[in-house]
């Protein structure tokens, strides 16, 4: 073979050359042909793949017996990417509670699932609320005491006002503070605050504020001189300041809208004016300095991130060329234990390989059957390349320019579904044209309409800015169904 391929390149160049690539595009294993190569950053010729040298493949050790727990743990995260106790109790010869009593603080059980955790999984996440579960169990079961002191450790540190700015507009904000606002800072009349002529409300569904009855008061000088203007309210403004609106005020002429320059530079100032005044106003009563300040810690001061740890990945099937560095591993760590990762390394760290080795260990521990990679059309086969560099033994699958022509797609997507690859590796462009099923498209955009239109029956009870919040939701309803609609045009797909 290795004489063979000195011929060959003699005579038609490199296997990954591009007169070879359209030779051997009909050829659905030149993906395995072009990892006879490596190449350099430019696409140069480099040296020889080490297949040619060594032994590529090296052959997966099985492990039956362990002296301790702590290897135990070891082998499970790595056989079976979770805490396995009756495996460990096989592996290690010792019962379950004794596991459990020697990694005390190594692992910890859930009090709501009864599942069992590594510490780095348990003391992560919304700690603040994993405390407030474990105490309550705690009170009736006392095996939970454990987890409260390594909760009670790790919370993170209260911050204090001084190291909260709040911006107005803040949708986590309670609406009556909005209220208390325009009360002492507008002045706003207790005859139309207390019966909720004037009233602030803030709408989940549409994320948007509304002031009802921010026209009601047009006489008072203070609102409409200090923090408004003769052609707009200050609850117009407020409303516009909450929603992150930049105001503007337009005259109109011959039915055309003009915008008034002057008048909205000045409505600007009033804008400007009703945001410093929030920020004086906010923090200045104790008592509601205390409570925004808890709320602030319990929502946004409350999870602290996993350290995801990969040492004990073993990698069966992995060519024994490459050794991944501890970054790559703890990557990996956090791919098949963290449900759903971002990659977010800088270039040249090694996240190809590391997405690699995770779509394989996640097969053979059982998290999927087969991995799915879309990635830009001219990279393809570059990543089929480097897939069968680390994985010399990988059946992989991918795809050819000629496989999405029209006459191809359905063969191609057939072998997709009925093939038991390791994974499959397809183009951006190739990826758009596989369509969603007519019934998962309609029970999707049924689904999300029924939350729709129980929002807007909801909505339709509340005393204030119901009609507002109606009319808002019936909009995103109708973008929702012109976006999806958009997407799923029937020409695009096949």
């Amino acid at each position: 073979v290795y004489k063979r391929q000195d011929g060959y390149t003699a005579k038609f160049g490199i296997l990954n050359s591009r007169a070879n690539r359209i030779a051997f595009d009909q050829d659905s294993s030149y993906s395995l042909i072009c990892s006879l190569e490596n190449l350099d950053e430019e696409g140069n010729f480099k040296e020889k793949a080490a297949i040619f040298q060594k032994r590529t493949i090296k052959q997966e050790k099985v492990v039956t017996r362990v002296d301790t727990a702590s290897e135990a743990l070891t082998v499970s995260l790595s056989e079976k990417a979770v805490v396995d106790l009756p495996y460990m109790s096989e592996l290690s010869g010792k019962d379950t509670k004794e596991i459990v009593e020697e990694l005390r603080g190594v692992i910890f059980e859930d009090p709501i699932t009864g599942k069992w955790e590594t510490a780095d999984e348990y003391l992560s996440g919304n700690v603040r609320e994993k405390l407030k579960i474990a105490t309550s169990y705690a009170e009736t079961k006392p095996e939970f005491s454990i987890n409260v002191q390594a909760l009670k450790q790790i919370q993170p540190q209260n911050l204090d006002a001084s190291e909260i700015e709040i911006r107005i507009g803040a949708t986590w904000i309670d609406p009556k503070y909005i209220d208390d606002f325009m009360g002492e800072v507008f002045q706003t009349p207790h005859y139309l605050l207390d019966p909720g002529a004037v009233k602030t409300s803030f709408s989940n569904i549409t994320s948007t504020w509304n002031i009802a009855g921010k026209n009601a008061e047009t006489s008072r000088s203070f609102a409409n001189t200090t923090f408004g203007t003769t052609r707009v309210t200050a609850y117009k403004l407020l409303e516009d300041t909450l929603n992150l609106k930049d105001i503007k005020i337009y005259d109109t002429f011959d039915e055309r809208r003009v915008l008034n320059k002057e008048e909205t530079t000045i409505a600007s100032q009033k804008q400007e004016n009703i945001k410093e005044a929030f920020k004086d106003w906010i923090f200045r009563d104790p008592e509601r300095r205390q409570k925004i300040v808890e709320t602030y810690n319990e929502l946004f001061n409350s999870v602290r991130p996993r350290e995801y740890e990969g040492s004990h990945l073993t990698f069966p099937g992995m060519t024994p060329d490459i050794e991944l560095k501890p970054h790559q591993k703890n990557a990996i760590a956090h791919i098949l234990y963290g449900n759903n990762t971002l990659l977010a390394q800088c270039v040249g760290a090694g996240k190809t390989f590391e997405m690699i080795a995770a779509a394989m260990e996640s097969k053979r521990l059982g998290l999927c059957q087969k991995s799915l990679f879309v990635v830009p059309n001219h990279l393809v086969e570059q990543w089929a390349s480097d897939f069968l560099r680390l994985y010399p033994g990988a059946n992989i699958l991918a795809a050819r320019k000629k496989d999405f022509e029209p006459a191809n797609r359905k063969k191609f997507c057939a072998r997709i579904a009925m093939g038991n690859y390791d994974a499959i590796i397809i183009g951006h462009s190739q990826f758009e044209r596989i369509p969603i099923s007519d019934e998962k498209q309609e029970a999707m955009l049924q689904r999300q309409i029924d939350d729709l239109e129980m929002a807007i029956q909801s909505a339709r009870y509340e005393q204030d800015g119901g009609r507002y919040t109606v009319k808002q939701i019936e909009k995103t309803r109708k973008t929702l169904q012109t976006r999806l609609e958009k997407l799923n045009q029937k020409e695009k797909k096949d």
